[in-house]
């Protein structure tokens, strides 16, 4: 088969990849078991069996990389820190919402932009480049992915390395953005002290207060990263894109994530109805467990690592 065939053409390749991703980060990984040896052999015949495969990725798999996830029981955003992440509206209605938001940005920049892939990401990669993947999802705003070299993928919640106005829609890219912002505040500082999926950082009581916030030097509107916040809708054409793109695949794999955001719940309920095989791997239970064909609860790199073996 076509899988079997690629992962002993690029295993030794991919050892040498990891080793220019550098060391994996794993005091954001949740704790787990090692997969079973008779799961990973159901796992690896059901992968065998398809040559077009869509897949969807989360947060969880970038954990390896230094970004937590939201949801990971004692690892996770939500469980390290009470800083919840901004709602679509109150970013638009409320200036000083705007504002603390782009100090804790401002701050976090350095440390996100510089975050490299991992494992996962390279052997997601891998299997793009040998024709084996034929489209990915990806939840992730870390652009890791497009970093490791993929192409055929979908920010289907955008890409915290991008800018826009959402007045006269001038684009920016956010390593424009920061040396304006840094032009706006010379004497500002702040130190990152918790860094979240999305870019976001906490910081310390009014450390924001003095802080000038960026807006558009054309139009003076809003400025707003590319991503799509909690209670913002996925643009319908993104949508439709992807549900074609599953459409055309043989199968679905859903790595490190809940799939507790609908907009990727529904990609796998879709899949379960038109009957496509179902994988996945999580570290923790998922929103779709009960439409799995095989569920693994497990390390995703160390999953996909062994389907080479």
């Amino acid at each position: 088969m076509l899988f079997s065939k690629l992962g002993h053409r690029i295993h030794g390749r991919l050892i040498e990849k990891f080793r220019f991703f550098g060391k994996s980060c794993s005091s954001f990984v949740p704790t787990y078991d090692p997969a079973g040896e008779e799961e990973l052999a159901e796992f690896k015949k059901c992968l065998h069996s398809m040559r077009f495969l869509f897949v969807i990725t989360g947060a969880g798999i970038s954990t390896e990389s230094g970004i937590p996830d939201y949801r990971s029981e004692g690892v996770g955003r939500y469980a390290r820190s009470h800083l919840k992440p901004i709602q679509y509206v109150d970013f638009l209605n409320n200036a000083r919402v705007r504002r603390r938001y782009w100090a804790r940005n401002y701050v976090a920049w350095r440390q996100f932009s510089s975050v490299k892939p991992n494992r996962t990401h390279a052997i997601l990669n891998d299997w793009e480049k040998n024709g084996w993947i034929h489209w990915m999802v990806t939840q992730n705003v870390d652009s890791l992915h497009c970093k490791a070299g993929s192409r055929r993928v979908t920010e289907l919640h955008g890409n915290g390395f991008r800018v826009c106005c959402i007045s006269c829609e001038r684009r920016w890219s956010r390593e424009e953005l920061q040396s304006y912002i840094q032009k706006l505040n010379p004497e500002w500082e702040a130190q990152v002290k918790q860094l979240a999926p999305d870019g976001d950082v906490d910081l310390d009581g009014d450390l924001d207060k003095n802080f000038r916030m960026p807006v558009c030097d054309k139009c003076r509107g809003i400025l707003k990263p590319d991503i799509v916040f909690f209670g913002e809708n996925v643009p319908i054409r993104t949508v439709h894109f992807v549900e074609d793109r599953l459409s055309e695949s043989d199968g679905l794999l859903a790595i490190g994530t809940s799939l507790q955001v609908l907009s990727v719940f529904r990609l796998v309920h879709i899949a379960y109805e038109i009957k496509k095989p179902i994988l996945i791997v999580n570290i923790g239970p998922t929103r779709a467990d009960d439409l799995a064909t095989i569920k693994i609860s497990s390390n995703c790199s160390q999953v996909l690592a062994a389907a080479y073996d």
